[in-house]
């Protein structure tokens, strides 16, 4: 007989053998004996179903298990079956089982995720880590108490502490905020609002608009926002756009001589409404006439009459002069303005008038030899002879294209007989000619006055000889070597520069292409 450890040795394989054979025929679940055979206890989020192995597991079909488990994982099967989520999205996780990464039975403890985060690449989930979300660590969106899949990725689950707009602008960050900085925001307040913020506008901050960060009838009119700047105290209306612009509330563009026909010049350019308009109120009879405004800086007493414009101007209410531009047909201005009537009237003026034109006093003044004749005002100005003169070069047979715009008159003119200036490029770069005379005079037909460095020549267009294969890295004067006496002009076959090359010493002609290619003289069409 056998005694009991020996009775134990021999009974178990049979056991076990006998369970085996009979799972194998039957399909039966023996959860005792599965429990006796299971390899290790599960890990200990899958220990409620420790005892019910088939719950993951159906026996002799290891295929069948991968099913089991999307039956309890519902979040992953729906991320399978919308293609998305790192299950989907990653190349390698494409037709493999779980339990090749997930295993199990190896202790409560066990780690059954295998998550490196280290390593882990974001970009095959459903939200890519860009702009400042790089910098951040995994546990600032994935809580302790939260699995990975839980965690939501719109902007409001992570940053509803941030929201200075209190919630009134909705959940959808991301039509404002960008993910390179949360205080960096792209809003088409046109677009969106209707309402394009310009001038003074651009500056401010959303809450000076929109108190208590409400942003539903926000008023859209002026006054809805500067009724307490309305120096008018309301008497001009609400229609503030008419006379102020939005680039400066001080600033305005109201157009005096069209509205009250009344241009505000010179001296009144810098004056106040209210020096002319009492208490801001522009509706009131307001006089238009000098005497109305000026009846007391009148010296004459009345003596003259109130026509004080027939003698006085706006500039100043000093500026007693002649209006020459009105009584005399010849307006002093510039530096005429500053001379005294006797540098023109030498005789009295009921005797004689001086003449009006530029050369009748100038003529002594021309540097230009009379070559440009007597119009001086054609280029001059009042100001001052030798300043502020006014050319348009673009009218000469020399447009000042490029940085010719940028000398000085004098770099091209020596003279003031401005006529005697040489108008081809060699006459002036000649010392710039880097080819030593290998090409003719026409400079242009490479350089453009941009730069004499900016140069473009496009042989196989220009010439009849195209610089392909080594030909299109030689420098200009490989072949241009000598002078080329008004015409740039060389040979164009192959003998003409490669006679020294000829291994075959003119045996087979001056035609070397027919073997030769020009990627390399030692290439030869005939080894191809």
């Amino acid at each position: 007989m056998l005694t009991g450890k020996r009775r134990a040795r021999w009974i178990y394989p049979v056991v076990l053998l006998g369970g085996l054979v009979y799972t194998a025929s039957t399909q039966a679940q023996l959860p005792g004996l599965e429990r006796l055979v299971m390899p290790g206890p599960v890990v200990e989020s899958h220990a409620v179903n420790e005892d019910e192995c088939a719950s993951c597991h159906v026996n002799f079909s290891p295929e069948s298990q991968v099913q089991l488990c999307l039956d309890c994982h519902l979040e992953i099967a729906e991320d399978l079956q919308t293609n998305t989520g790192f299950h989907s999205l990653s190349p390698e996780m494409a037709g493999i089982e779980c339990a090749e990464c997930h295993t199990d039975h190896e202790g409560r403890d066990a780690d059954i995720v295998n998550l490196d985060q280290d390593a882990f690449d974001h970009d095959l989930t459903d939200f890519p880590l860009q702009g400042s979300h790089l910098e951040i660590v995994c546990e600032d969106c994935h809580a302790a108490d939260l699995t990975f899949h839980d965690v939501q990725s719109d902007c409001n689950s992570c940053h509803a502490e941030d929201d200075q707009h209190l919630g009134n602008l909705g959940e959808t960050c991301v039509d404002c905020h960008t993910e390179a900085g949360w205080a960096e925001v792209s809003f088409d307040h046109e677009t969106v609002v209707g309402y394009e913020l310009n001038g003074g506008h651009v500056g401010i901050v959303c809450v000076s608009c929109h108190v208590d960060e409400l942003y539903v009838d926000t008023p859209n009119e002026c006054v809805g926002c500067h009724v307490e700047d309305d120096s008018h105290l309301g008497t001009n209306g609400t229609e503030c756009q008419g006379c102020h612009a939005t680039q400066n509330w001080t600033e305005n563009f109201f157009d005096h001589f069209a509205r009250s026909e009344f241009g505000l010049f010179d001296g009144h350019s810098g004056l106040l409404c209210e020096d002319c308009h009492e208490g801001n109120k522009l509706e009131q009879e307001t006089p238009t006439t000098c005497y109305g405004c000026h009846m007391e800086d009148d010296g004459h007493d009345g003596f003259n009459g109130t026509e004080c414009e027939a003698c006085h101007q706006v500039t100043e209410w000093l500026d007693t002069t002649f209006d020459h531009a009105r009584d005399a047909e010849f307006p002093l201005n510039g530096a005429h303005a500053e001379i005294t009537c006797e540098s023109c009237h030498i005789e009295p003026v009921a005797t004689a008038l001086p003449l009006t034109g530029c050369f009748d006093c100038h003529e002594e003044d021309d540097p230009h030899e009379d070559q440009l004749g007597a119009d001086c005002g054609s280029c001059h100005g009042e100001v001052l002879w030798t300043e502020s003169v006014r050319f348009d070069h673009d009218l000469t047979v020399f447009p000042l294209l490029g940085r010719h715009d940028e000398v000085i008159c004098e770099d091209c003119h020596e003279t003031p007989a401005f006529l005697d200036a040489p108008e081809q490029c060699v006459d002036c770069h000649i010392e710039d000619d880097v080819h030593e005379s290998r090409f003719d005079s026409g400079c242009a037909q490479c350089h453009n006055p941009a730069g004499w460095f900016f140069w473009s020549f496009d042989h196989a267009v220009e010439t009849r000889f195209i610089l392909d294969g080594a030909h299109g890295n030689l420098d200009c004067h490989a072949c241009h070597r000598e002078p080329a006496n008004g015409v740039t002009a060389l040979p164009m076959t192959c003998s003409s520069c490669h006679r020294s090359d000829d291994t075959h010493r003119g045996e087979f002609g001056n035609n070397c292409a027919q073997c030769h290619t020009t990627q390399s003289f030692q290439d030869s069409r005939l080894l191809q």
